[in-house]
């Protein structure tokens, strides 16, 4: 009889690490997290120390591994998940770091990106990456640490140091120093690699200054990347896929396979990813992303990013006092039966896509002398839906693939108004999973289709099918006739 085979993933995060194992029915069976420090020398600059990052990750292993009655060979492959565009640079003989890991939160390199746009090497930057030239990428921040570390530079220039985002190092380190590599999306989010020609980009490595063989070989999310043989480790040899950055990994947890299938993940703004198989040129404020490379074939993805959705929810609460707990904003919303033309419009911080205008600022409209509380709070709530509907409408025209569901996760999808009316606004499927950790589901999918624990994508479909579907109840009319009122209220604060 054939034994259990199982999945043990990392997904390494901004705010901390958390070690799952997973079996091959896609359940998971134990898990264990630990936070790491946050390093802030300077107002506006992050770090992370990289060696406390990878002593966490030992420790959650052995504690995984040793609390589960999973035998040595029942431990068929390591994943990892992580932090998208922090960054490193170690020594390769010592494997000792030359600086912190510069988070990709910090801000120390805006200057150095205003200047490259001043000296017009965006529009450069963004035709080869998809990306801008902004300090939240990893290329600004490598640059960084060669000017100012002592001796780096010249370290650098003589190939004795490495770079790579904290999915290299981790591998990097799990391997004993024999395997420098990282996957397509952590590659992606750089701004040194040419989504078009999938390469390292010569111009783009001259342009910050870092030497071509500081950099990791680029794989497949599902390719083997090697075997463990750290001897610290609670296990030895064994096989690492499913490395994928971790925006994507919820895309690929999501099970989005097929292009035209989307998430949205509800956080303090809301980030909408579509997958579109061939590229698509990002216009009017979408980002092109590679969504992952999978059995030697890169898929591409579109992705929008709402500032205001979960936050105008807590606006209501700690500003406003309308509510005492989020909870009730789904009870006043259902307490009436239409909107009565109220809308908010959240631009407490600009509008993002398809508007970019940044000076914009929020207004309630459509008030009367019959407004109340439910309305302004409806109001609020039905402005996230149609935000993800506007940036759904913008990547349906600019790639021309019709969105078939929308899968969605983060906080607000516990508010059953909220997904009802997502669904009515979209008039399509929207379907909230019930797996919290998707991220990590990811590179599981991935890591058990590299050691061919699953066969195909089919087969990962037919797993965690647990979800609350919602679909669209409103007639077209009406629909028509609340996008309408949405349309003309931001048309209001866009002449103010």
């Amino acid at each position: 009889m054939s034994h259990e085979q199982y999945i043990l993933a990392i997904d390494q995060s901004t705010s901390g690490t958390k070690v799952l194992l997973v079996n091959s029915k896609g359940q998971i069976t134990h898990k264990s997290s630990a936070s790491h420090t946050q390093h802030y020398p300077q107002t506006g600059w992050v770090e992370h120390d990289p060696v406390e990052i990878y002593e966490n990750v030992k420790t959650l292993l052995t504690e995984v591994v040793q609390t589960t009655s999973a035998s040595g060979d029942e431990l068929a492959v390591l994943a990892i998940t992580n932090q998208r565009e922090t960054v490193l640079v170690w020594d390769k003989e010592t494997g000792i770091p030359v600086y912190n890991a510069i988070v990709w939160q910090c801000r120390r390199t805006s200057d150095m990106c205003e200047e490259l746009k001043e000296q017009g090497y965006e529009t450069i930057i963004q035709s080869k990456t998809g990306l801008k030239a902004d300090p939240y990428f990893s290329a600004s921040k490598v640059k960084w640490i060669l000017d100012h570390v002592d001796g780096v530079k010249d370290r650098a220039r003589e190939g004795k140091l490495l770079l790579g985002t904290i999915d290299s190092w981790l591998i990097w380190k799990f391997t004993g120093g024999k395997v420098h590599a990282t996957d397509y999306t952590n590659a992606s989010r750089t701004l040194l690699f040419n989504i078009h020609t999938l390469q390292w980009d010569e111009e783009l490595l001259n342009l910050f200054a870092i030497p071509r063989d500081m950099l990791p070989e680029v794989k497949d999310s599902n390719e083997l990347f090697g075997v463990t043989e750290d001897p610290s480790l609670p296990f030895s040899q064994i096989p690492i896929s499913g490395v994928i950055g971790d925006s994507q990994g919820a895309l690929f947890g999501q099970k989005c396979f097929e292009p035209g299938m989307a998430k949205a993940t509800y956080g303090t703004g809301t980030s909408v990813l579509m997958q579109t198989g061939e590229m698509v040129d990002g216009t009017n404020g979408l980002v092109t992303s590679i969504a992952w490379g999978l059995n030697g074939k890169v898929s591409y993805a579109l992705e929008g990013i709402i500032n205001s959705t979960g936050d105008t929810i807590k606006w209501l609460k700690e500003q406003l006092e309308l509510i005492d707990e989020i909870g009730e904003a789904e009870q006043l919303a259902c307490s009436i039966s239409d909107n009565q033309g109220v809308y908010l419009v959240p631009a407490f911080v600009g509008l993002g896509a398809p508007y970019w205008k940044p000076y914009t600022r929020a207004a309630i409209m459509g008030i009367s002398r019959n407004t109340g509380k439910p309305h302004i709070v409806r109001a609020a709530l039905e402005s996230i839906a149609y935000q993800v509907k506007d940036v759904i409408e913008l990547m349906q025209s600019e790639s021309n693939i019709q969105i078939m569901s929308v899968k969605v996760d983060g906080g607000a999808t516990s508010n059953r108004f909220l997904m009802q009316y997502q669904a009515d606004m979209l008039d399509i499927n929207v379907i909230a999973s019930e797996v919290a950790e998707l991220s990590s589901m990811g590179s599981v999918y991935l890591a058990g289709l590299g050691v061919g624990i699953w066969k195909s994508t089919d087969e990962i479909n037919k797993l965690n099918q647990e979800h609350e579907l919602y679909q669209p109840l409103m007639t077209s009319d009406v629909r028509d006739k609340y996008y309408q009122g949405w349309k003309q209220s931001i048309n209001g604060v866009l002449v103010c």
